[in-house]
């Protein structure tokens, strides 16, 4: 048992202070429960233990502890959140999201109440059958063309977005990998899975609150950090950074390549575009060479801007204002956009420079807001991660190839042609027929879902190897690599030795006369609490567990314990890395940390309440 809390103490805080991606943390779990076994009887071999410690099974039990340690990856949730992401990339690839997106938003105008209306009736209901955290990223990039269109602060509607998408996934079982994990938890120890629309009616009740809460006191308490401007330069506050230089007669540079001129310099410079004999050259321009009279855009600061004129030999233009007009005169079409890193992106953990950006995507990089924090130099060396956001200058065509490349989100609405807007029906009725098998037939969810996947492909709604883009694979591992973590908690008694403690909290409050529906919202709490400093899939897995053992111990309704821990670990508001689609919004928001605490909270606290209260009236707090 202390191995087992060792491996959840290490976790908790490697999960906290992200120092591993959660994904990668999760397998370092998996693999530490699976030696645990064979080094301690090899250790116990050698005289160095009394014993071996045994946390995936029993001593003498016949049962494998490496079937165990891998029952994750075969386990019915991980392969049904597989297929769910397929079906969700399906959906999206018709572009029925961005359709019906686009429509609502041509109603809303410059009212922040029909925007922020629109924002979240939209999203909520979309979040219930497909992945929530996809729906986010779909659209994003309406909301924010929504806000700018109407002289808002994108910041005033993107966490609503991400807040709205959590309570919208609760209204079906396969609205998050939460509630399918959580089924399957459910199903193995007290023989009780979720059905589609198992807690849909207590859904519906909180997405209501939620909605009224982000329209009245939540209005209020989002703040507004990205200024309402049209202008991106003016928005990342580039004023001070984008200059244009000319190269003079005796430069040093002439006759080198941009690509030579950047190795060799030892100044924080990126040339942002070239504008040679009245026309305007942007990426790539590596291989071009640097003539007299070429006029360079260029980022930097001030002090090195001194330094580079003097050493480069290139003169200041004079009264020339860098903005969106002066960068996008080489095209009709948009040439600065804002990119952010989706979630399973290739870049996160990586740099602009160890990913070789400017090369890869032929686009530069002219400022980096990482969360609150905002690099308009110096920002090569960042390590990026999911939600950060980049001010980018492309030529049209290498901001399509952004657009299409699953590891970026462009945050304004560009043209896809690529939409098989002929598909929608299909889509829409695979979706509906995955749905309504799992509902109304024996079918277990995992077969429908896999199904549906299949029928994604058969249809043409997917290309076979879109298949692999489809999936948030750090999000399987995360599931794979945690599963065997509830078991080893039950196998050594852990979650009975947290269900004591909890229930010792527990019993003042049943001594003074609280009942067992305060001791529910406790529950909740806790879970609550737990899920906005961890992982959500990594707090179910360790509180259903407990959950399960304090009903018992209480004699009161498992189910209802377990649905409280489901509906607390789908909703953590208070932190941006409790929850996916926080992150998701954090960098396109601007927003602080204590934002989602001032926002979130009361929020918390109102779910607590509510959550509470509809479980004791649903389903009851006395032993089925």
């Amino acid at each position: 048992m202390l191995f087992v809390f060792a491996v959840i103490v290490a976790a908790l805080v490697l999960f906290a202070t992200e120092a591993l991606p959660v994904d990668v943390t999760a397998i370092a779990v998996m693999v530490a429960l699976m030696l645990a076994e064979p080094v301690t009887v090899l250790a116990t071999d050698l005289g160095l233990l009394a014993e071996p410690v045994y946390v995936l099974h029993q001593a003498g039990d016949g049962i494998s502890p490496l079937d165990r340690g891998l029952s994750g990856f075969a386990s019915t949730a991980t392969i049904t959140v597989l297929a769910m992401f397929i079906l969700s990339d399906g959906v999206q690839r018709t572009g029925i999201v961005q359709i019906l997106g686009a429509k609502i938003a041509s109603l809303t105008g410059d009212s922040e109440t029909k925007q922020l209306s629109a924002t979240v009736g939209l999203v909520a209901p979309i979040s219930g059958f497909i992945n929530n955290t996809a729906a986010v990223a779909i659209l994003l990039p309406m909301v924010t063309d929504i806000a700018h269109k109407g002289k808002l602060s994108p910041s005033k509607l993107l966490l609503p977005l991400s807040y709205a998408s959590m309570f919208g996934g609760m209204l079906t079982l396969i609205g998050t990998s939460t509630n399918i994990l959580a089924s399957q938890l459910s199903a193995e120890l007290i023989d009780q899975p979720f059905s589609m629309f198992e807690f849909t009616q207590l859904g519906i009740i909180v997405t209501v609150i939620g909605t009224v809460y982000l329209l009245t006191v939540g209005r209020y308490l989002v703040p507004s950090r990205i200024p309402v401007e049209e202008d991106l330069t003016e928005e990342f506050e580039m004023g001070e950074y984008l200059t244009e230089v000319v190269v003079r007669q005796d430069s040093p540079l002439i006759g080198q390549t941009v690509d030579e001129a950047l190795r060799v310099s030892a100044f924080d410079v990126d040339i942002v575009q070239l504008v040679r004999e009245k026309r305007t050259f942007l990426e790539p321009l590596g291989q071009k060479s640097i003539r007299a009279g070429d006029v360079f855009a260029v980022r930097t600061d001030r002090d090195t801007l001194v330094d580079l004129l003097d050493v480069e030999g290139l003169d200041i233009i004079p009264d020339v204002e860098v903005d969106d007009a002066e960068l996008e005169t080489a095209n009709e079409r948009k040439n600065l956009v804002e990119v952010v890193v989706a979630p399973g992106s290739s870049l996160i953990g990586e740099t602009l420079v160890s990913t070789n950006f400017r090369q890869r995507y032929d686009a530069t990089v002219l400022a980096l807001r990482h969360g609150q924090e905002l690099y308009r130099q110096r920002m090569d060396h960042v390590t990026l991660r999911i939600g950060d956001t980049l001010l980018v200058q492309a030529t049209p065509e290498s901001i399509d190839r952004l657009n299409r490349n699953n590891d970026f989100i462009v945050a304004q609405e560009v043209a896809r042609p690529d939409f098989r807007r002929s598909k929608i029906p299909v889509a829409i009725g695979i979706v509906a027929a995955v749905v309504g098998v799992a509902a109304l037939t024996p079918v277990h969810i995992v077969i429908s879902a896999l199904g549906g996947a299949l029928a994604m492909v058969l249809t043409g709604c997917l290309r076979p190897p879109e298949l692999y883009d489809a999936v948030q694979w750090d999000v399987i591992f995360l599931l794979a690599g945690v599963i065997p973590l509830g078991t080893a908690l039950q196998e050594t008694g852990g979650a009975d030795l947290l269900a004591e403690l909890f229930v010792m909290g527990a019993g003042s409050i049943l001594a003074a006369g609280g009942g067992l529906a305060v001791v529910l919202g406790l529950m909740y709490l806790v879970t609550a609490l737990l899920t906005n400093i961890i992982s959500n899939n990594a707090s179910v897995v360790l509180m259903i567990p407990v959950a399960i053992e304090t009903a018992q111990q209480l004699n009161a309704n498992a189910f209802a314990f377990v649905l409280a821990v489901t509906f607390a670990a789908s909703t953590a508001f208070m932190t941006p890395v409790g929850y996916q689609t926080n992150l998701l919004v954090y960098g396109p928001g601007g927003y602080r940390f204590t934002d989602y605490l001032k926002v979130g909270a009361p929020l918390q606290a109102v779910f607590a309440v509510a959550t509470t209260l509809g479980i004791a009236y649903f389903w009851g707090l006395a032993p089925a």
